[in-house]
């Protein structure tokens, strides 16, 4: 027990482990340690790993800026998670697992039946308000996602990545349920007096399919001469000449803005806008706004020159738990939206089309900052433990600790995962190493500590995953201390450290059974003095001196 008390007392490895920190003992310099001080450091072995445990756990409050810019700043663990945010969104709409709402009951009904229960209220006093103007009160409805609810084709169909041929399809089949609540406010706007429009960014092709969806789904004040739709260019699809910017790039705010100041010029007094983006409700001409929630995409637009309404500006402070149950308390617009949680992604890793930056980026920068100041300690530490006999190691995980998958992640999956396609990158030894890893993983081994991978990758895919480390420039590694996952074919089963269920085994119980077997006699006996990973699950568990968590937003295996 004196040489891990020595080597624990030693480690200052606790630098790179933000929850605690180990300090030295005088006796514990030269090796010799009274009964006492030795029964002391047995018990912060055994409660390090519990202590641990305590403090790894995923951060539940961001702060994100809307355009991605976040990114630059906030480092890794403060980017909304991607695959929680997606957990998130789901609990929200009460999805099923296939991306298909609920239409019956969900935390984005009950919001929308409140939010248009109030509003409800206010048409009488909007209406008085605007027809004291001499004119004809009107409101103005976007389609998507404000009278028609796209999200099974969000979701289901698309899994969160637009795709305007699919979403065409959709269109002219006119599959679009009524956003719930909708259908009753329009018609009580109606009985109130005001006339109804629409003004959607679905183009002059979609406008007779979206106009017979709106009927199909049971509203009756839209018709065709009050439905705006967007021009294609081609044909009778022109720009029309109310709207004044240039055709090419002409906004989303532009042209409705554009198109509300044409209504009024006709006689109209707009009371009220609704929409579910604030670029449907920017550039003025409207008495009032009203923004629906809408976390599954978002679509900027400059506000008009000379225009400030910071009233319409997305929330830029989160609470979101990991598991997705926020989507139960926070509402629409207290989720993160999944477009600007991607655009701040893409901004941490410096990407351009899927594909970080290998040279410059907010994470290589992070990275190299958390390596260069664990390097050293680690070694030393290393040193030290080889020096007492307690045969050091460090445990490492694949997939963005050692490997980095952005580019798969991102550029080839679209932030859904692909099994087949992951092999295709793990038989091609595709992944590039992570920034500042291959020189710790080097001098932690040239420093006397034994490398042990361990990784969710399977038994298949260990020669593959084993090539491309030593590819990328890892020299430590060898074949007995690389843990890959059993198939369940063949040779490849469960061991028989690993006692829990085949077919319920977490990847807290793998890898946390698997460090104790290292920790072993019959798995080398080895002393972990710290263990690296991407997600908190390669970390709970114990049997590990210090747990380092390396940053990783792209997704989140609990």
């Amino acid at each position: 027990m004196h040489r891990r008390a020595a080597l624990l007392a030693a480690i200052t490895v606790a630098a790179a482990a933000p929850a605690f920190a180990l300090s030295p003992t005088a006796s514990a310099e030269s090796g010799h340690q009274s009964p006492t001080a030795q029964l002391s450091h047995q018990r912060s072995v055994q409660s390090l790993s519990s202590w641990a445990d305590h403090l790894l756990t995923p951060r539940a409050h961001f702060t994100m800026a809307a355009d991605g810019s976040s990114g630059r700043t906030v480092g890794g663990a403060g980017i909304p998670n991607i695959d929680s945010v997606k957990s998130t969104i789901q609990t929200y709409y009460n999805a099923d697992s296939t991306g298909i709402a609920s239409r019956t009951s969900s935390p984005y009904i009950n919001q929308m039946h409140a939010i248009l229960a109030k509003e409800t209220k206010r048409l009488k006093a909007l209406y008085n308000q605007s027809a004291r103007q001499g004119k004809q009160p009107a409101i103005v409805f976007d389609a998507d996602d404000t009278t028609l609810m796209t999200y099974d084709m969000e979701d289901g169909a698309m899994h969160f990545n637009f795709d305007p041929a699919l979403q065409d399809v959709w269109v002219q089949g006119e599959k679009f349920p009524a956003t719930p609540a909708m259908v009753t406010f329009v018609q009580a706007a109606q009985d109130a007096g005001f006339t109804i429009f629409g003004l959607t960014g679905r183009n002059d092709d979609q406008k007779a399919a979206t106009v017979g969806n709106l009927q199909k789904v049971g509203y009756s004040g839209f018709t065709s001469d009050r439905f705006y739709t967007k021009w294609t260019g081609k044909g009778e699809s022109q720009q029309p000449s109310y709207i004044t910017c240039a055709t090419a790039k002409c906004t989303t705010v532009e042209y409705k803005a554009g198109t509300r100041k044409h209504i009024e010029s006709m006689g109209y007094d707009i009371a009220l806008n609704v929409g579910d983006q604030f670029s449907d409700l920017q550039g003025g001409y409207a008495d009032h706004t009203l923004k629906l929630p809408n976390p599954t995409y978002y679509l900027p637009s400059p506000d008009l020159p000379g225009m400030s309404e910071p009233k319409l500006s997305p929330r830029t402070h989160f609470t979101m738990q990991a598991d997705g149950s926020s989507g139960k308390t926070e509402g629409g617009e207290g989720i993160p939206n999944i477009d600007s949680v991607k655009s701040t992604i893409r901004t941490y890793y410096n990407a351009t089309d899927g594909i970080a930056n290998k040279f410059t980026s907010p994470y290589i920068d992070e990275m190299t900052r958390m390596t260069s100041r664990i390097t050293p300690a680690l070694s030393a530490a290393c040193a030290l433990g080889s020096a007492a006999g307690a045969k050091p190691a460090i445990v490492l995980d694949a997939d963005d600790t050692t490997l980095m998958t952005y580019d798969m992640e991102d550029g080839a999956m679209k932030f859904n995962y692909n099994p087949p396609l992951q092999d295709v990158w793990v038989q091609g030894q595709k992944f590039p190493a992570t920034p500042g890893m291959v020189g710790l993983v080097n001098a932690a081994d040239k420093a006397g500590c034994t490398l042990i991978g361990l990784t969710g990758r399977n038994d298949d895919q260990k020669a593959a995953t084993m090539g491309n480390l030593a590819k990328v420039g890892y020299t430590g590694f060898t074949e007995p201390n690389y843990y890959t996952k059993w198939t369940g074919k063949g040779e490849s089963q469960q061991p028989s450290y690993i006692t829990c269920a085949t077919a319920k085994c977490t990847t807290i119980e793998y890898k946390s059974q698997t460090r104790a077997h290292v920790e072993d006699a019959s798995g080398g006996g080895y002393t972990v003095i710290a263990n690296f990973g991407d997600q908190f699950s390669d970390l709970i568990g114990g049997h590990a001196l210090v747990p380092v968590k390396l940053p990783n937003p792209t997704y989140y295996l609990p």
